[in-house]
């Protein structure tokens, strides 16, 4: 069981701070891949919340592969996430303060494939046209690394 299921446990639904990290996964084309989840409804980045003894690293390539079935061949750190702007509710009501590292991966390998526990559905994006509905963390993350490339 996880760190955070575990904490939940003994803590509910109350506002904890929540490190993790995602990855921003660019194909050949410059494309990003997003996942479609099942807790939100709302397209998002590869991503989870850190382990114990984990490195954000680690957690961003453990993510990767968990949910997308690429392992990474390297990582370049894009930025560090966290502040009021990175409040989320999640549906089923726990509230977190997301403290996240993104990456930027261009280099993997593997079969895309998702996990049907998290997702419904995988799929790379052009930036001029992504989904409507990203979900809410994922959108600030997004939003920077749009300024940086235009």
């Amino acid at each position: 069981m996880s760190y955070i299921m575990n904490l939940r446990k003994k803590i509910g639904t109350t506002p904890i701070i929540m490190v993790g990290a995602c990855v921003i996964i660019l194909n050949e084309q410059r494309q990003l891949l997003m996942q479609l989840r099942k807790d939100n409804g709302c397209w998002g980045l590869a991503g989870g919340s850190m382990e114990l003894g984990e490195t954000l690293e680690e957690v961003a390539i453990r993510e990767m592969y968990e949910e997308t079935g690429l392992t990474a061949h390297s990582l370049q750190q894009f930025g560090i996430f966290s502040g009021k702007e990175l409040y989320y509710q999640y549906p089923h009501g726990d509230e977190v303060y997301i403290v996240a590292t993104t990456y930027i991966c261009d280099d993997y390998s593997g079969t895309l494939r998702f996990d049907s526990d998290e997702a419904i559905d995988l799929k790379f994006f052009p930036f001029s046209a992504l989904p409507e509905k990203i979900s809410p963390p994922d959108q600030i993350v997004i939003q920077k690394y749009l300024e940086t490339i235009n």
